[in-house]
């Protein structure tokens, strides 16, 4: 069955040998693909049939293409594991369609995207895609910001946040829209986001909530969570942080987070001038 066939290949020496994280995130995916698949022999993946099954289920994960991606990507390694050691003849499931692109510099919420998704969205959903446009914060470390984190300084307050991705301690100025989405958060909840029913949200169920509100107010598909980061970087560039600081924190280089900054003055004409400016200013000082 799929389920045992999975078991032998998180104690194979292919998988014990990778890297810990690999470990967590493989044992993650490959569960919930045993899960799947738990009424199935191993060897239905020798039916060319299969492929539209596997992909079927990462249909589950289309409004996140990371993890569409690499739901497909953990299939493939289990089955070539399972080919190699002749657990199946073969399989139907390489070169999986990826759908995720790297460099999502064009996509961006602007202010008009912003305010329709609002006119529609339900207050704990606009509360997410406000936390994300003020904090450029990846959906994992978002759904986890709570009142321990925010700190008071000399010019106001910050969010320090340890992000899940690198592990590196990020320091967010509370800009005047996070102090309110802070503020606002009743006192007994120590998370400041939260689903409708006042209880924590998962990174998947953040993600989907966001999607299902935008198609809601008729914005494009290509608008994901994520992409508030874009959106962020300029709000942060303005609320005193370095084009390097800002690099750092979304974990870009500085050309691509000029460039990210720059589109988005394009598309904002009410910011452009301020933003370029700011942008000039950073060049000049190195």
């Amino acid at each position: 069955m799929t389920p045992q066939l999975v078991d032998e290949f998180l104690s194979s020496a292919d998988f014990r040998t990778k890297k810990p994280r690999t470990q967590s995130d493989y044992r993650r995916w490959a569960l919930r693909f045993a899960k799947e698949f738990a009424d199935d022999p191993a060897r239905i993946f020798e039916d060319p049939r299969s492929r539209g099954e596997v992909n079927a289920w990462r249909d589950d994960w289309s409004h996140s293409p990371k993890q569409y991606d690499y739901a497909g990507t953990v299939v493939t390694v289990i089955l070539n594991w399972a080919r190699d050691a002749g657990k199946i003849r073969e399989h139907h499931c390489d070169r999986l369609r990826k759908v995720y692109s790297s460099d999502r510099a064009e996509i961006l919420w602007t202010p008009a995207d912003i305010e329709a998704f609002n006119s529609k969205a339900p207050r704990w959903v606009r509360r997410i895609l406000a936390a994300a446009v003020e904090t450029g914060l990846r959906p994992g470390d978002l759904i986890g910001l709570n009142r321990s984190q925010v700190e008071t300084t000399k010019a106001g307050r910050r969010l320090t946040v340890r992000t899940n991705k690198r592990g590196r301690i990020a320091a967010i100025p509370v800009t005047p829209r996070l102090a309110s989405l802070i503020d606002e958060t009743p006192r007994d909840r120590l998370l400041i986001l939260a689903n409708s029913q006042g209880r924590p949200l998962t990174e998947e169920r953040a993600s989907k909530a966001v999607t299902e509100w935008r198609r809601a107010a008729g914005l494009s598909d290509d608008l994901r969570l994520y992409d508030a980061r874009g959106t962020a970087a300029t709000r942060l560039l303005r609320a005193g942080l370095t084009l390097s600081q800002i690099a750092a924190h979304m974990g870009w280089s500085l050309d691509h987070a000029s460039k990210v900054i720059e589109k988005y003055a394009a598309v904002s004409p009410e910011e452009s001038d301020a933003v370029l400016s700011l942008l000039a200013h950073m060049d000049t000082r190195g």
